[in-house]
């Protein structure tokens, strides 16, 4: 089935930015004059997304502009509690506008475009996209069984033997994402900041296959830190810039 939508969870806080995050939201953090959603975004049209939903929180005025920039292809949608509340509740937020499979990021993300081609072209129907060794210093370590979802987590020490990196992009059937809804409704009142990836995912992979497929060179990496904004400046755009302008 051929995917033509995306979702974007773009209502976080971004409180350890300091300052740039009371000035815009993450998704806005700008890299050679260009806010990363943006890169994102031509990314996502480049490969045959006709509509983006992004689930919005703080500063939520700076994406509701971009969307009237955008008609037809962006719409947001927000989450009135993101202050208080985690990334699966975003997510739920969505749950009255998706209909079919999707392709699922963060707002945070500086990646290349082969994170998006991977999943596309990929067989499997429900995938979480990992990389190699990145030493960002906040990496979400995998653990599967085979090449499916076992479990993740910051703490090395709390897995078995690590596949790989989470780098926050998957693809999402229709009938996983209907269970993710499921699973986190029972979690809420006792877990409101329930994340979809290592709380959600890997509750219901627990009887739901979730593959997970390594792309080992990939280059990429988030923004949640002042360390790894000065990392993607230096070191991981420049790299993208170079690799896209060997493919051009």
């Amino acid at each position: 089935m051929t995917i033509s939508t995306a979702v974007i969870i773009a209502a976080g806080m971004g409180t350890r930015l300091g300052d740039h995050s009371n000035l815009h939201p993450k998704g806005f953090i700008q890299i050679d004059d260009i806010p990363i959603v943006e890169r994102s975004l031509a990314y996502l049209a480049s490969v045959g997304i006709r509509r983006v939903l992004i689930v919005t929180g703080h500063l939520s005025s700076f994406y509701e502009d971009l969307a009237a920039r955008n008609p037809g292809f962006i719409e947001t949608l927000h989450n009135p509690d993101y202050a208080d509340t985690g990334s699966m509740f975003s997510l739920a937020c969505a749950r009255d506008a998706i209909s079919g499979d999707f392709l699922l990021l963060e707002s945070d993300l500086v990646y290349e475009r082969r994170a998006l081609t991977e999943l596309l072209k990929h067989p499997r129907a429900d995938i979480v996209l990992m990389s190699g060794l990145t030493r960002s210093g906040d990496e979400v370590w995998i653990e599967t069984r085979g090449e499916q979802l076992f479990n993740m987590s910051k703490n090395r020490r709390e897995l078995g033997a690590v596949a790989g990196e989470l780098v926050g992009i998957c693809k999402i059937s229709a009938p996983l994402y209907r269970l993710m809804c499921e699973d986190a409704e029972s979690a809420f009142d006792e877990k409101p900041r329930y994340c979809y990836e290592s709380d959600c995912l890997v509750s219901v992979a627990r009887h739901h296959p979730i593959h997970c497929h390594r792309v080992d060179d990939l280059i990429w990496s988030e923004i949640d830190t002042l360390s790894q904004l000065r990392c993607v400046r230096e070191l991981v755009y420049p790299r993208i810039c170079e690799l896209d302008e060997s493919l051009a």
